[in-house]
């Protein structure tokens, strides 16, 4: 399933049939299952999913940060304006990350290193990439500014992760990710361990920087409340695969036709205008990623579920930019098969 409305000369980022998988001894987790999104120069996209629907999986990949060992892209490809990532060599992938593109990881205290200062952890990026042949005094100089840049002192450069609170944290690990000011930036979950009023000033300044730089943006979270408040595109994903895709107006839109899936992520949120006993979570569980279900994944834990649904995987349903991946798509007015549109638009 594709995702875009610009020319592809105007694209940052395009992810094309991307498959990834997890392999020991004993098993095989289908962990990511042949995605395809773009993203333009700019623009954001929110990847919305359960825990374990392939998220961060996907976020890795785009990084190729993937468990060396373990972590198999099998089959896709990745480009960053117009060059690959998964053909390019070590040198060029340690140019690409954190001038080209960055990540915002989940866990601010395990991505940080506990015996280097701040400061230190900054500059680091900043003397790997520093074409501008910036003096030691101006390396600095760049520390502080970006420090203040996301609201910490710098006087307090000369200190140490355990030092700081875990929203000050997630402010230095951003603080590290827009070093270079990058043309891309992943925010993997940025906001998961921190409290409302902080997640609230960490989602601000995130738009801040974005807008101040346009840089575009891959915002990860299951929380879709965050999707509304910073993404212009959204992605569903659910077991390593995307269900629908569209623009933040056509998923948000509840007059519009949904994957069962988004129906059931917007039952569990509460209503503040509406008061209910109990609020209406989606049954079951996200499927063994080693044993996926023969027919639509969702099946096992979709209301509408019917016996083509348990045997045959689903197409892709289109209708402008909205897409959704389900088999009762075929029966909805305004919505074609995406092979059936591709083709017309080569013959047209």
């Amino acid at each position: 399933m594709t995702s875009g409305t610009t020319e592809p000369k105007e694209l940052m980022l395009e992810v094309k049939n991307l498959t990834v998988e997890y392999q020991s001894d004993l098993e095989t987790v289908h962990a990511v299952n042949g995605i395809s999104f773009s993203l333009a120069k700019g623009g954001t996209i929110g990847l919305v999913g359960e825990t374990g629907a392939g998220k961060t999986t996907t976020a890795l990949a785009l990084m190729r940060l993937l468990p060396e060992r373990t972590g198999k892209i099998r089959q896709g490809d990745i480009l960053l304006n117009g060059t690959s990532v998964l053909k390019s060599s070590d040198k060029e992938l340690m140019l690409l990350r954190g001038e080209t593109i960055a990540m915002i990881f989940q866990d601010p205290m395990t991505s940080l290193n506990p015996v280097l200062t701040i400061g230190d952890q900054i500059s680091e990026s900043i003397l790997l990439h520093n074409s501008q042949g910036r003096t030691p005094e101006q390396i600095q100089g760049r520390v502080d500014e970006v420090l203040n840049m996301v609201g910490i002192p710098p006087a307090r450069k000369r200190e140490y992760p355990h030092q700081f609170s875990g929203g000050m944290r997630q402010r230095v690990v951003i603080a590290i990710a827009m070093a270079c000011e990058p043309d891309l930036l992943i925010a993997d979950e940025p906001t998961t361990a921190l409290d409302v009023t902080i997640q609230a000033q960490v989602l601000m300044m995130i738009r801040k920087l974005r807008d101040r730089l346009g840089t575009s943006l891959v915002m990860i979270t299951h929380d879709l409340g965050i999707v509304a408040q910073t993404c212009d595109n959204v992605a569903v994903m659910y077991a390593g695969q995307l269900v629908e895709v569209g623009s933040a107006k056509d998923i948000f839109n509840r007059e519009n036709s949904h994957h069962p899936y988004t129906n059931g992520l917007f039952g569990s949120i509460p209503k503040l205008n509406e008061r209910v006993k109990r609020l209406k979570p989606i049954p079951g569980l996200m499927p063994d990623p080693t044993a996926l279900p023969e027919g639509c994944y969702f099946s096992p834990r979709c209301a509408e579920s019917a016996n083509m649904c348990l045997k045959a995987r689903p197409e892709v349903y289109v209708k402008g930019e909205h897409k959704i991946k389900c088999h009762k798509m075929r029966n909805v007015d305004g919505y074609v098969k995406e092979e059936a549109e591709r083709e017309e638009a080569e013959r047209g």
